[in-house]
């Protein structure tokens, strides 16, 4: 029972930095979802050492642990698009497929350019 009290007191103090991301989307009209907005600020308030990661972890694994739950209704809408499941499907897959390659390879390779220039 403790752990589940800790882990939705969690989940209420991200919540709060999503709250506050949304109260800013609001005052200032910046081009970031107020959900980028609240997970900045709760990045910065974590490096910064204003909230320690113990406060947040298990709530935050949590949260990870149900994500695949979000995903369930797009993944069942796919079964609207039958031409996914075509010849025009698996080109589309492929393409899909060579370009997140193609960002990871990217993303790593200017990763190690970052480390390397320390």
């Amino acid at each position: 029972m403790k752990k589940i009290v800790i882990i939705l007191l969690q989940i209420v103090l991200i919540d709060i930095f999503l709250l506050v991301g949304i109260g800013i989307k609001q005052l200032i009209p910046i081009p970031l979802p107020a959900t980028i907005i609240g997970l900045i600020l709760l990045f910065f308030a974590l490096n910064s050492k204003l909230i320690k990661l113990e406060w947040v972890e298990q709530g935050g694994q949590w949260l990870m642990a149900q994500l695949l739950l979000f995903f369930v209704p797009s993944a069942v809408g796919l079964m609207d698009y039958q031409e996914l499941f075509s010849l025009q499907g698996v080109w589309l897959m492929l393409i899909i497929l060579l370009s997140t390659i193609i960002v990871l390879g990217v993303t790593g390779r200017i990763v190690q350019l970052f480390e390397g220039s320390k």
